[in-house]
């Protein structure tokens, strides 16, 4: 049985800011004044889309899912599983997955996949072993990612801004894709690395039974040079092996879909790994780090450019720390 990618969808919240904006509100409020323009220098992102205050990881989810399911020319009732697979959820508990159902109005197997930027590629992959394994037939695998919600509002010392800054880099946006059986093509390959020893390096430290309470965990708060570090470290033995089980160079692959957390971090990812800059679909730039959508933003972008046989690479990099592949061919 070949398993693939039949419908793919993206949501953009429609309010815009620039990140110098972000810097200068985040000045105002707090008691340390920061250069001019130093955000949008060390990051490379000019802007960023945020979820509006009645938008929620769900409603940028359901936005994404009926896109992909009018691509894929399927009614929510044809769905036997639905995973929200993000790093942004709308609350503890139940699972969003069950609030974008009811929205949707499908009656599938419902639940939560979560691995911080990984999610949204966990979840493809797992929609995929169950349709192999007999357990589904056809799934929507969704992403809601609202990660401007956990950036800081103020920054009142220096230490504090260090420890903030990636957080400075969120935006937010909705993705998803349908996954069923194909005649032919679909996923090729899956890979994946973890490296737990690196959980601490970054994260939301919150609403679990280590800090339940206190607005100072619903923070985003990490390392970004520690973790950029692990990821040049581990990052290239991945992509290796990829190419020795497919014996597909980069040249080979219409795209080369990454996780894109700053304009720098995506430079070296050049640097280390050798992918043609010409390959890449660049969004960090434009929409900031949408976390796990933006493999999913970026898949639906190049999607319409696709020919039956043409082949992406799909790589994502998470907090944990894990790195994951993916190969898809276009049916």
């Amino acid at each position: 049985m070949y398993v693939g990618i039949t419908g793919v969808g993206a949501y953009l919240p429609e309010r815009e800011i620039t990140t110098g904006e972000l810097q200068e509100g985040i000045a105002r409020a707090g008691g340390v004044r920061l250069p001019r323009g130093l955000f949008a220098r060390l990051t490379g992102i000019q802007r960023r889309r945020l979820a509006g205050p009645e938008e929620y990881a769900s409603t940028l989810a359901v936005h994404a899912a009926r896109a992909a399911l009018a691509q894929a020319e399927l009614d929510p009732l044809d769905l036997d599983l639905l995973l929200f697979a993000s790093a942004s959820r709308d609350m503890v508990e139940p699972a969003t997955a069950h609030i974008v159902q009811a929205e949707l109005g499908s009656r599938a197997h419902a639940l939560d996949v979560t691995n911080a930027c990984n999610s949204f590629l966990n979840g493809i992959d797992l929609a995929r072993s169950m349709i192999l394994s007999g357990r589904a037939r056809r799934a929507l695998v969704v992403t809601g990612e609202t990660p401007s919600r956990v950036m800081r509002d103020r920054i009142d010392s220096l230490a504090e801004a260090r420890r903030s800054f990636a957080g400075f880099t969120f935006g937010d946006a909705g993705a998803a894709v349908v996954v069923e059986p194909v005649a032919r093509g679909g996923i090729l390959d899956v890979d994946t690395e973890t490296h737990s020893q690196h959980w601490t390096v970054g994260g939301i430290p919150g609403g679990g039974s280590r800090h339940p309470r206190g607005d100072e965990h619903t923070y985003f708060a990490g390392d970004g040079h520690r973790l950029r570090g692990v990821f040049e470290k581990v990052g290239a033995s991945i992509l290796d092996r990829v190419r020795a089980r497919t014996g597909l160079d980069h040249t080979d692959y219409a795209k080369v879909l990454v996780h894109q957390v700053t304009l720098p971090y995506l430079d070296r990812f050049v640097e280390v790994t050798g992918v043609p800059r010409d390959r890449l679909e660049v969004t960090v730039t434009e929409l900031g780090n949408v976390a796990s959508a933006t493999l999913g933003v970026q898949l639906a972008r190049i999607a319409p450019s696709l020919n039956p046989g043409d082949r992406v690479l799909l790589m994502g990099l998470g907090g944990g720390v894990s790195m994951m592949t993916m190969v898809w061919e276009r049916s």
